[in-house]
């Protein structure tokens, strides 16, 4: 086996370390979150929180686990904003390693009183990266779940990117509770609203670029088993009105969130397993 597997901390926060040849990557099993991602010789694909906080609070940045519900969707006022898993600690209950160097993990969550849906998270770790979250049904009756992987990407500034594939999408904007039509790329100089952005795409086919000129790359981002997706930065004055992002730090980060929200509910059977999941891809040029 090429690929070692070391306990260390980042930000203070205890995670494992994956070093392996095609990449080294950090995750955390308290959310069983994913903190970083950087393949060979590139740069760290994932933005993580210099004041990010631990147990109890949940991990801002990597990606978080949202399940089984975005946001407080169909939820009591009280509800923990976006469910357990991000805050709840993670089984790693497997590393393998493929014959092409990638690294396979699998983790659970235990089973939690307020549903009986059960959730595994996958990763594959390589030149690229690869998640899913499975989530089934084991109980006699349905159940309705909400979700999405909060992926938080570093950028080199995010009033110079650009995200393609959104073009002709309506989009519900939770600013305003209203519903738009997505025109062109998406950019954080949209003239209705400049300067932040809190969308959830719906009919999301999937597909998505992130093209950035600062760092000279793109991130082609693929989705499978999302019928929407979010795309998320507080703005200034809500990064300044946040506890746990640096004021200077809103400018250093986008979120594009492989989802199921809002309208986009996903109904399992007695019996059924979903798997939402996300296949990241480091491009050069933007």
């Amino acid at each position: 086996m090429t690929h070692t597997l070391t306990e260390t901390t980042l930000h203070g926060l205890p995670v494992l370390q994956i070093d392996t040849p095609l990449c080294t990557a950090q995750l955390s099993l308290y959310g069983g979150q994913l903190l970083s991602f950087v393949p060979a010789g590139g740069a760290e694909v994932l933005w993580l929180s210099a004041l990010a906080q631990g147990a109890p609070k949940a991990i801002r940045g990597g990606v978080p686990v949202c399940w089984p519900y975005f946001g407080k969707e169909n939820q009591p006022a009280d509800a923990i904003q976006h469910g357990f898993a991000r805050t709840s600690v993670w089984t790693l209950d497997d590393t393998r390693e493929d014959g092409d160097g990638n690294v396979h993990l699998t983790l659970s969550l235990s089973a939690h009183d307020t549903t009986p849906l059960r959730l595994k998270q996958t990763l594959v770790l390589g030149a690229g990266l690869q998640q899913a979250l499975v989530t089934h049904n084991p109980s006699a009756e349905k159940h309705d779940i909400t979700q999405a992987l909060h992926s938080y990407f570093a950028v080199g500034d995010v009033r110079q990117v650009r995200l393609s594939g959104l073009d002709g999408l309506d989009y519900a904007d939770k600013f305003t509770a209203q519903t738009f039509e997505q025109r062109g790329d998406w950019t954080l100089s949209d003239p209705r609203d400049p300067g932040r952005s809190d969308r959830i795409y719906h009919a999301a086919g999937g597909h998505y670029v992130l093209h950035d000129t600062t760092l000279e790359r793109r991130l082609r981002i693929s989705t499978t088993g999302s019928h929407s997706v979010v795309v998320w930065n507080p703005g200034e004055a809500g990064a300044q009105a946040m506890a746990d992002v640096p004021d200077a730090d809103w400018t250093a980060f986008v979120c594009v969130e492989a989802a199921n929200a809002a309208r986009d509910i996903v109904t399992l059977a007695p019996g059924a397993t979903h798997t939402l999941a996300q296949t990241v891809e480091v491009l050069p040029g933007a």
